[in-house]
């Protein structure tokens, strides 16, 4: 008599660790918070379930509505590129799935709070859903709408940071970033260069961090 095999589940743990192992090795993660915050936040629970078998994979992955989630090291490299402090206040354009904003939370802390925009109902719904199962809802407000106007509401924040591309860096988010804070946009319509911009004295100081490539920013300020 043949046994019914039982299928396995994959030990996620053991690849993200075996993944953040390599981003280091790469030098994409260097700062502890970073490291210990992508040791935390498991990538899998914000994945559609038929495709949580490629969760650390270094690559983009579809989320549904024509979106992605980012690959991990450009995860790494952007909140390794912001700086990210406990207590800030940190808005995000570009929910997506909620696993990016996710990370950030963790490097934030309990005093820090994440606000993050998508203008795609059905995302919005699911990035919610991910945050309350990792326990994360608390210190992440998904919002619907226009996110390249940002959010004003909650303005202004400590740092400010696009997961889409945009033809420049929009200006009410330029407006809604405190003085001394961050804000990083990939700009470009078909390749990007990620810029790093740093409210100085009211004027933005600009770095270019290097190439990318990211779905486009849809709305008012964005293509």
């Amino acid at each position: 008599m043949v046994k019914d095999k039982v299928r396995k589940e994959p030990d996620y743990r053991k690849q993200r660790y075996e993944l953040v192992e390599s981003l280091m090795r790469k030098g994409y993660l260097r700062s502890d918070a970073a490291i210990q915050a992508m040791r935390s936040v498991p990538r899998e629970s914000f994945l559609p379930e038929d495709i949580r078998g490629a969760s650390y994979f270094d690559h983009p992955l579809e989320i549904g509505e024509g979106q992605t989630i980012s690959a991990p090291h450009m995860v790494a490299i952007m909140v390794e590129a912001l700086d990210l402090k406990p207590g800030q206040k940190v808005l995000e354009i570009g929910a997506g799935s909620g696993y990016h904003a996710a990370v950030v939370a963790h490097m934030i802390g309990d005093t820090g709070h994440v606000y993050t925009v998508e203008r795609i109902h059905e995302l919005v719904e699911f990035a919610q859903h991910n945050l309350r199962m990792a326990g994360l809802s608390e210190r992440v407000t998904v919002l619907e709408g226009d996110g390249s106007k940002g959010d004003l509401e909650h303005a202004p924040y400590d740092r400010i940071f696009v997961a889409a591309a945009s033809p420049n860096i929009p200006k009410p988010l330029e407006k809604q970033l405190k003085e001394g804070g961050k804000i990083l946009v990939p700009v470009g319509k078909f390749h990007q260069d990620l810029l790093l911009g740093v409210l100085n004295h009211g004027r933005l100081e600009i770095s270019d961090l290097g190439g990318c490539i990211f779905v486009p920013l849809i709305g008012e300020h964005g293509f």
